[in-house]
């Protein structure tokens, strides 16, 4: 997310009470825009098709196909994302930039041929005797996110923020009218929009990059050659992505606490409708992730960094890299104090929340619990964040593995003990990752100077 800084800067150089919220604005758009359009957009499909979609089972279908299709593809696609935006970050920072349009088509090729063939395997396995239109409607739809997947992170890299929630609200916009449109055909017109609508969005991003970066040659896969993507990153963005997903997974295939919805997929309505809930309590936090750790941070980051290359004083370069820590612990103070509100407000409007949506109020210590783990996991994806900057990708690794080891492992305990457990899990893996991560970021902080003149 490097970049969104200075858009943020703007805003709160205005020094006024309208800046704040346009800054604080601004960073929750961009940082949960696009997946907060997409879950809502497939909500809104779902309540205003149950009247009319008969039997009204078929939208359940629906929603949780989408589900598993944003799964799996996010999945899939996980370490392309981060390796190929390192690609291109490292080709731009040569001045290449007549190589970018053409290696994000050779990647967005190699994506749709590797999805077509995963696409094509899962119908066989996880969709057995079902519509043959609705199957490769599925294999259609799950292409797309693979590609959109790419495209999105590829934009977010060349700072279009604002262009990304712009498209996304446009697709969603198309998506949402033809599913509804299309909806007296059942689950097959609910897809239909889904498949149609993503298809614009698809477009659209893929013409926005093409005008963005002129190609002089159609295709190329260069960041297929050895050494072109590291291999680290790759394992990182596969390894976080099944860790957001294991428990949900689990709790997915568990007898007890899941139930058959169509062909082999399955759907816990006991832990997906909390954790939906928990997870829109974390838009304030991002907002303020954002805001503090992409322009405090950012700005001493770069004056140590800059300070390191142009032979400053030693004196100055420890004062940046106090200022870095120091607006680092701000960053999670506020992060902090921020969820902890989000907390009490759940905590506080839990109950008639979940009376509004019709949800029985047994699951409000689920959703208690799915709301710290939701809040802990802003402060965890911050401390990654740093890292980032600071270039440590194997600590990264380390903790991307632990925290999925630990969800597998602490969600298995859960499942076995009983509901009183459920969403234990997860939070208590999240808490147990961001305590290695304070401590390993505290060590490599205190050695800052010592290990960048070392690197030289």
């Amino acid at each position: 997310m490097a970049g969104i800084g200075f858009e943020l800067r703007k805003l709160l150089k205005k020094d006024t009470l309208v800046g704040l919220l346009q800054a604080y604005t601004f960073a929750g758009i961009i940082g949960s825009g696009p997946w907060v359009l997409s879950i809502l957009g497939i909500l809104i499909i779902g309540l205003l098709s149950s009247t009319v979609v008969v039997p009204s089972f078929l939208v359940t279908q629906f929603q949780t196909s989408v589900t598993y299709l944003i799964a799996i593809s996010l999945i899939l696609t996980g370490g392309l994302q981060l390796g190929f935006t390192r690609f291109v970050s490292d080709r731009l920072f040569e001045e290449k930039d007549e190589v970018i349009s053409p290696n994000l088509n050779g990647i967005l090729l190699l994506v749709i041929i590797a999805a077509s063939v995963v696409g094509i395997i899962g119908l066989f396995v996880l969709l057995p005797g079902t519509g043959v239109v609705y199957r490769i409607l599925m294999l259609a739809a799950f292409v797309l996110m693979c590609a959109i997947w790419i495209v999105t992170i590829f934009l977010s890299g060349m700072k279009r923020y604002k262009a990304i929630v712009a498209l996304f609200a446009i697709g969603y916009a198309i998506t949402v009218s033809l599913a509804l449109l299309l909806r007296p055909l059942g689950l097959e017109g609910l897809m239909a929009g889904f498949v149609i609508g993503h298809s614009a969005l698809l477009g659209g991003m893929w013409v926005l990059t093409m005008r963005e970066f002129r190609p002089q040659e159609l295709i190329a896969f260069d960041f297929a050659k050895r050494g072109a993507m590291f291999s680290s990153l790759l394992a990182i963005g596969l390894l976080y992505n099944l860790g957001i997903w294991a428990d949900k997974f689990m709790f997915w295939f568990f007898p007890d606490t899941s139930e058959p919805i169509i062909g082999a997929l399955r759907a816990s309505i006991i832990y997906d409708l909390p954790v939906f809930l928990a997870y829109l309590s974390i838009i304030p936090g991002m907002a303020v992730f954002m805001v503090r750790i992409e322009t405090d941070f950012v700005e001493y980051y770069d004056k140590f960094y800059d300070a390191v290359r142009s032979g400053g004083s030693l004196e100055y370069i420890e004062d940046m890299r106090d200022e870095m820590v120091y607006s680092i612990k701000q960053g999670m103070a506020e992060i902090g104090k921020i969820q902890t509100l989000a907390v009490l407000v759940t905590f506080v409007s839990g109950p008639l929340l979940l009376q509004a949506l019709d949800i029985s109020e047994l699951y409000l210590p689920l959703l208690y619990v799915q709301v710290i783990g939701a809040s802990l996991q802003v402060v965890l994806l911050s401390v990654l964040n740093v890292f980032f900057y600071l270039d440590q990708r194997r600590i990264i690794l380390l903790l991307c593995s632990e925290f999925l080891l630990l969800n597998i492992l602490l969600t298995g305990v859960s499942l076995w003990w009983g509901a009183a457990l459920y969403g234990y899990g997860f939070a208590f893996s999240v808490l147990v990752t961001l305590a290695t991560a304070l401590a390993l970021l505290d060590r490599r902080l205190s050695r800052l100077e010592y290990e960048t003149f070392m690197l030289q």
